[in-house]
């Protein structure tokens, strides 16, 4: 009896070190090291646990996930994609309203033209900062240039293009990439016909020039319009070649390493979904 005792005394003072957990009277664990502490904020937490400095400061943005809700504690949220897509669509409006001699906007306007509430357009923009002010609105140029950096154009981004059939020719002929900060560096195909051939100034590799071509141009994302049964293979490559992020257009699912982006645009899903609004009668 008297060992039971010393023994429950034991873990009891254990348990005030942090060393053990007491599940109920008849269990517990017992720890080789202090509990981690509790943390009152997500913020908090990732303080805690990455280093400071730049690359600390990134790896705390990266763990802490949300919507883009504004805190009243000041702690900082990430971007849902959703509000990533509203904040390209922002950012076009502005621009257009920069065009016409705007200098300040409200969220009730820039809700209004796109169909947000003004309460969802100041949730979205709480994350960039506080930029504006009750009364007067948001500062076109500088809301513009919080949403550039935000969303990572506010550089040029090198892009290597692989299958130069019709949808690739369409894409290079599109000025939009350009005024973005998009700029494509390298094209690539398979078909021996094509490999050598130049289009927009630009000449088309094989396959097997990728790694050099991609180390030459510094191309950072990769762009795949080739079929679907290439599309895995493809992708491997451009990534062991270095590439970052990959825009599939191909109708399939890729499996690709932690540490690079992937954005899938399928054209027949998207053509399924507006059959299903249109069957609902025009509904979104």
């Amino acid at each position: 009896m008297r060992g039971k005792l010393r023994e429950i005394a034991r873990i009891l003072a254990n348990a005030a070190t942090g060393r053990c957990l007491i599940l109920d009277r008849a269990q517990y664990i017992c720890l080789m090291r202090p509990m981690a502490p509790m943390y009152r904020t997500k913020k908090e937490q990732a303080n805690r646990l990455m280093p400071s400095g730049t690359s600390g400061e990134r790896s705390r943005r990266s763990m802490i996930k949300g919507d883009s809700s504004g805190d009243p504690n000041g702690n900082e949220l990430r971007l849902s994609r959703a509000s990533v897509g509203r904040l390209s669509l922002y950012l076009r409006r502005l621009e257009a309203l920069l065009r016409e001699g705007a200098q300040t906007v409200s969220s009730g306007h820039m809700g209004s033209a796109l169909g947000v509430t003004d309460a969802q357009v100041r949730k979205d923009l709480a994350a960039l900062g506080s930029l504006g002010q009750p009364g007067i609105g948001y500062p076109t140029q500088e809301l513009i240039a919080a949403i550039r950096r935000a969303l990572g154009i506010d550089r040029e981004w090198s892009v290597a293009l692989v299958g130069v059939g019709n949808l690739a020719r369409a894409l290079l002929r599109y000025r939009g990439f350009t005024q973005r900060g998009f700029r494509i560096v390298a094209l690539f195909d398979t078909d021996p016909g094509k490999v050598g051939q130049r289009v927009d100034g630009l000449t088309i590799h094989s396959l097997e020039e990728m790694q050099a071509v991609i180390a030459a141009t510094r191309a950072e994302l990769g762009v795949l319009a080739v079929p679907a049964e290439a599309a895995q293979a493809v992708a491997d490559s451009l990534v062991a070649a270095g590439v970052r992020g990959v825009l599939n257009f191909a109708p399939v699912i890729l499996r690709l390493p932690a540490g690079v982006s992937l954005v899938s645009v399928d054209l027949t899903v998207q053509l399924e979904q507006l059959a299903f609004l249109v069957q609902l009668g025009g509904g979104d």
